[in-house]
């Protein structure tokens, strides 16, 4: 029977990211005893892929991959499934100097012609020479590559003929690409981020040593997708750098069993893991009807929050929900980061637990100012600490007119580092917009600096304005999910549409009643909570249950959302709950 590979790597020195590449990295992991892990839905042990065997597995398919007329420089699209033949072909690329290019998995799109035409895009966009998938997902690569001029399509298994000898590998350097990271949001023109090994060195840098404190016997955990950037470099290039082991259990199976993913950190001793805060918020829902026995979390000591903006309350009931299995939520780290800076820029300090600034939400609306609130009776808005800055790299709160604002004051974050995006791929205008000349990403979110660290308070293309009132449309989900009891997190989508007397707030909502008189009093609830607390009128507009899109990360798409409701998508079923309400505009029923 298999056993997964130690946490300990019997290495000589625990090497925190001090290479100039990846396969560096993994020619210095492959001599300890360290690797990688997969689990199936039922908690099995199906593939154990020490590092060494990996970096064996890796080179051999790299030489095939030349052979069979790859040649350095080359982008390969490769549907970045769960398992040892995305990695062996991902560290494959590294070696022969090929440019890999992770696509996602289906489960985000709607429907089989849906994600054919998403990744036929992505492809192009990322002018890939080959594309690779899994065996299941072969017929949909073959349609989605139909017609494009591609060197290779298939699977792995199309490279086992092709020799592996006469041919010497390519020297790699440090300038060279490592990877194309698709930007989760971007779906209709794909943006291929490009990372060069020197950014993700000098980020897996900032990660280990700084945000995490690497320490001998750490061993990762995660469900994440690896398409994901928090899943590709979180938990696949980081952990190599610092040669720790990393159990994988592919996020479908974590979606089905969510405590699955607690069991096996239980089993193998894991201390490292990250999670969105719907992770944290479906294990914990999990928790209050399956029995949590048979776990023990007392060695989880890092339980990194990214991926999306961080929900204190849902935090808070997982801690509650975990802490007789030896949880302690001084254990969660907040973080900031995105795809164009590779991943990270920021970390809150290890062993605090989540950090909170609540702001007079009055002054933040209309004011633009983080004004502490001063008392329990007025309107507040609870923000999370992010941290400083990482070192090496700088993050600035700006003002509509560039100038750098000062603590507490709600601007653009823009940020500069070792770590940034060399450009979106051959996509200068796009590369532009975001990324100055001397170095500084417009990272497109808002958010102020609060005792020297960052705070996030939303994406500024999502912000809504009324009456001279700067709304997120996060608050206004968040307090509806909070609100009405039968809402679950996910439920709701907010946004602003035009209308002859201004922006006028759409409140898309799922909903899983069928009885007319259950469905209009889910409707008055959620009108009526958002009325108390933010003195809103909005059209609520209730739509089926798992309609509202998502980005390919599991996030939730306002953008795509207000097109789709826009375009007639959705039913237009908005209750008579108030002036705004009635005048909304929106599709035809």
């Amino acid at each position: 029977m298999q056993s997964p590979t130690p946490s300990e790597s019997a290495l000589p020195a625990l090497r925190l990211a001090d290479f100039d590449t990846v396969t560096e990295a993994l020619d210095y992991a492959a001599r300890g005893r360290s690797g990688l892990n997969f689990y199936s839905g039922k908690g099995e042990l199906t593939e154990v892929l020490p590092y060494a065997l990996l970096r064996e597995q890796a080179t051999d398919l790299a030489r095939r991959m030349l052979n069979a007329g790859l040649r350095p420089g080359d982008t390969v699209a490769m549907i970045a499934e769960t398992d040892g033949d995305f990695l062996r072909a991902f560290y494959a690329c590294q070696y022969a100097g090929l440019v890999p290019a992770p696509m996602p998995l289906p489960a985000a799109f709607g429907g089989k012609d849906a994600y054919i035409d998403h990744i036929r895009r992505m492809i192009q966009s990322a002018g890939a020479a080959a594309a690779l998938a899994p065996a299941f997902l072969l017929d949909w690569l073959n349609a989605a590559a139909t017609g494009l001029d591609l060197k290779a399509v298939g699977t792995l298994a199309q490279f086992a003929d092709v020799p592996a000898g006469g041919v010497d590998l390519p020297r790699v350097e440090p300038g060279a690409l490592c990877y194309l990271q698709f930007s989760s949001g971007s779906t209709r023109f794909p943006l291929g981020v490009a990372v060069t090994q020197r950014a993700l060195m000098a980020n897996a840098a900032g990660i280990t040593r700084h945000g995490l404190q690497v320490r001998p016997g750490d061993r990762c955990i995660s469900w994440l997708p690896l398409y994901h950037d928090m899943g590709l470099v979180g938990f696949l290039l980081a952990p190599l750098t610092s040669q720790l082991s990393v159990d994988f259990l592919a996020t479908r199976e974590f979606a089905r069993r969510p405590l699955l993913w607690l069991q096996l950190m239980t089993d193998n001793g894991a201390t490292l893991s990250y999670s969105p805060s719907f992770g944290y918020e479906l294990a914990a829902r999990r928790a209050e009807t399956a029995s949590t026995a048979t776990l023990d979390l007392s060695r989880w000591r890092v339980a990194g929050i990214g991926g999306d903006m961080v929900r204190p309350r849902v935090l808070s009931r997982f801690a509650e929900a975990f802490a007789p299995r030896g949880f302690r939520r001084e254990a969660f780290v907040a973080s900031y980061g995105m795809a164009e800076a590779t991943l990270a820029l920021s970390f809150a300090p290890l062993d605090r637990g989540i950090v909170t600034d609540t702001a007079d939400l009055d002054r933040l609306e209309n004011d633009g100012v983080a004004v502490p609130s001063g008392s329990e009776a007025a309107r507040a808005r609870e923000f999370v600490l992010c941290g400083p800055a990482l070192p090496a790299h700088e993050i600035q709160v700006r003002g509509e007119d560039g100038t750098v604002l000062p603590e507490r004051r709600v601007g653009r974050i823009f940020a500069r580092g070792p770590s940034l995006m060399r450009e979106y791929r051959d996509r200068p205008e796009e590369t532009a917009q975001v990324l100055s000349a001397d170095g500084w990403l417009d990272t497109g979110d808002l958010g102020y600096v609060a005792d020297g660290q960052i705070v996030i308070t939303g994406r500024a293309k999502d912000l809504i304005l009324v009456n001279g009132r700067n709304i997120w449309p996060q608050d206004l989900e968040w307090t509806a999910e909070t609100g009405v009891p039968s809402l679950r997190s996910g439920d709701t989508a907010a946004f602003s549409v035009d209308s002859d007397a201004g922006e006028a707030v759409t409140v898309l909502v799922q909903c899983r009643a069928t009885d007319p008189e259950a469905r209009e009093d889910l409707r008055r609830a959620v009108a009526g909570v958002l009325r108390a607390a933010h003195g809103l009128e909005v059209a609520v507009v209730l739509v089926p249950p798992h309609s509202l899109p998502q980005t390919s990360s599991g996030k939730l798409s306002r953008s795509r959302a207000r097109q789709m409701f826009l375009a007639g998508a959705f039913a237009a079923s908005a209750a008579p709950a108030g002036p705004a309400a009635a005048s909304a505009p929106g599709p035809a029923a």
